[in-house]
């Protein structure tokens, strides 16, 4: 299944998505907020349209679990071979303070792993792509870029802009007892899984609530990267899983 995607194909509906936000952030809009409070924008909407529109045309056979689509039951969807795990906008947040940390993410996820991923920043004009086999790129260029030799002198951690936890901060903390320098960095969005991916942050600790289709297509780049999404718990080795029952993630750290 996955040899028939093109990835190159899954980047334009990426772009054609960003376009449509782009032309939403640059004017006046309006913010509703959803019953979990999480704010809505006119832009998730049209870019939810255009991505859903552009893979159940190139894919009819392939299912799609978005953000802002209506949720499918667990026992819909338990038996999927493939799926697409959409964030129409990831960091809806910054894109409304307008920062211009938000992303698009495209995921195809075989069972409960991500196997290509798709993260376009469209004010950053940054694209972020991934296939199982064949490597993860930043605009082109193969993933990492950076590669940091001396962990134990210096690292970099890479944490939520909106959504700092004290549980986060205390890890930090704790790693800070392990190495010389620590240098705490703030992103929005699905940018920080990324940011691991190409080497520009070495570890990003999630202790704190995010869905599947946050992290799905941004975790498809950091895996092809080299890097991996860890549960956290008491040893951080088991790897982050997919359409699992309940969609929320567990706390994680990519390193």
């Amino acid at each position: 299944m996955i040899d028939k995607i093109d990835l190159e194909k899954i980047v334009t509906v990426a772009k054609d998505a960003g376009d449509a936000i782009m032309e939403i952030y640059n004017r006046d809009f309006q913010v509703e907020y959803k019953d979990d409070k999480s704010p809505l924008t006119e832009a998730d909407i049209k870019s939810n349209e255009i991505i859903c529109n552009a893979l159940e045309k190139t894919h009819p056979d392939i299912p799609i679990l978005s953000e802002e689509n209506k949720e499918v039951s667990y026992e819909d969807r338990k038996d999927w071979e493939y799926y697409w795990c959409i964030d129409p906008i990831d960091g809806t947040k910054e894109f409304i303070k307008k920062n211009g940390e938000f992303t698009v993410n495209i995921a195809l996820i075989h069972k409960d792993t991500p196997v290509l991923g798709v993260v376009y920043a469209p004010a950053l004009g940054d694209m972020y792509k991934a296939k199982k086999g064949n490597g993860a790129f930043k605009n082109n260029q193969k993933l990492p870029l950076e590669v940091n030799e001396t962990p134990e002198k210096s690292l970099k951690v890479v944490a939520s802009k909106s959504h700092l936890s004290e549980e986060t901060q205390a890890f930090i903390d704790e790693l800070a007892k392990t190495t010389r320098s620590i240098e705490q960095v703030s992103k929005g969005s699905s940018l920080k899984l990324v940011m691991v991916a190409e080497g520009s942050a070495d570890i990003y600790p999630r202790l704190a609530p995010t869905m599947e289709w946050d992290t799905a297509a941004a975790d498809a780049i950091v895996r092809e990267s080299g890097k991996m999404t860890y549960q956290f718990d008491e040893n951080n080795s088991t790897s982050v899983i997919y359409n699992k029952k309940n969609l929320l993630n567990p706390w994680f750290i990519v390193r």
